[in-house]
């Protein structure tokens, strides 16, 4: 029976604990593949079809809610492969396939509506042009964002308020300084994702320690330099 390499295996073993997340991963590949095919202007066509935009919401919820999560804004699929592996995996480990599901899918559907329906006040105001019903808005940021912050439980005090105080610095000083819609759907997204706290209970295992993983990085570090003194003529 042949055997992988030990890297090889862990890797191997962290996709399968979040399959989730690397299914919808692999599908983001083949559509990003599928948008490096397409000529600039029949690509912002069709991403509009499947844009989250008032237009498209008020006729298609449900089509434009699905599809706009299967397509990236400008093809940075190896970006979000970090995100996911670092995010979206840890959470659907720790929370469960179907919880972290409810957070993802719910996040991007609220934060959705809330940033649409900022804008369609602001065109209804003349603060926004009209034309902004059509607005190109796909991707999974949303998503990711709640996802991020529902991980804030996931962490030991006291860096579980470092974690909190981080992100809501960096989701919410874009929306502070440009306040566009997409800024605000971010942020929206982010307190949707701290309001799942309920999701976060009832789950045996204990919070992530960075101290912990840290004293654990440094024993390996120090029986690995013994080992090589006693290798030592």
């Amino acid at each position: 029976m042949r055997r992988f390499p030990t890297g090889v295996r862990a890797i191997r073993g962290y996709i399968r604990s979040a399959p989730g997340t690397y299914l919808w991963l692999a599908a983001l590949f083949v559509t990003t593949i599928a948008m490096h095919h397409m000529s600039p202007e029949f690509e912002t066509e069709f991403l509009r079809q499947r844009s989250t935009n008032i237009h498209e919401l008020s006729t298609n919820p449900r089509r434009v809610l699905i599809a706009s999560a299967f397509w990236i804004d400008g093809g940075g699929w190896l970006l979000y492969a970090v995100l996911y592996s670092v995010f979206h995996a840890q959470a659907e480990r720790r929370l469960g396939t179907p919880r972290w599901l409810i957070v993802a899918f719910g996040t991007h559907v609220a934060a959705t509506f809330i940033s649409e329906g900022a804008l369609l006040w602001a065109i209804r105001h003349d603060y926004a042009p009209h034309s902004a019903v059509n607005t190109l808005d796909v991707g999974v940021s949303y998503a990711l964002a709640g996802v991020v912050a529902v991980l804030t439980y996931r962490i030991a005090r006291p860096y579980r308020h470092l974690y909190l105080v981080a992100i809501l610095v960096i989701y919410g000083a874009p929306l502070l300084g440009g306040r566009t819609f997409t800024d605000l759907g971010h942020f929206a997204s982010v307190l949707i994702g701290l309001a799942c706290y309920p999701l976060t209970r009832g789950r045996g295992d204990a919070p992530w320690n960075p101290a912990d993983t840290l004293r654990a990085v440094g024993r390996k570090t120090g029986i690995s330099g013994a080992r090589a003194k006693d290798r030592t003529p």
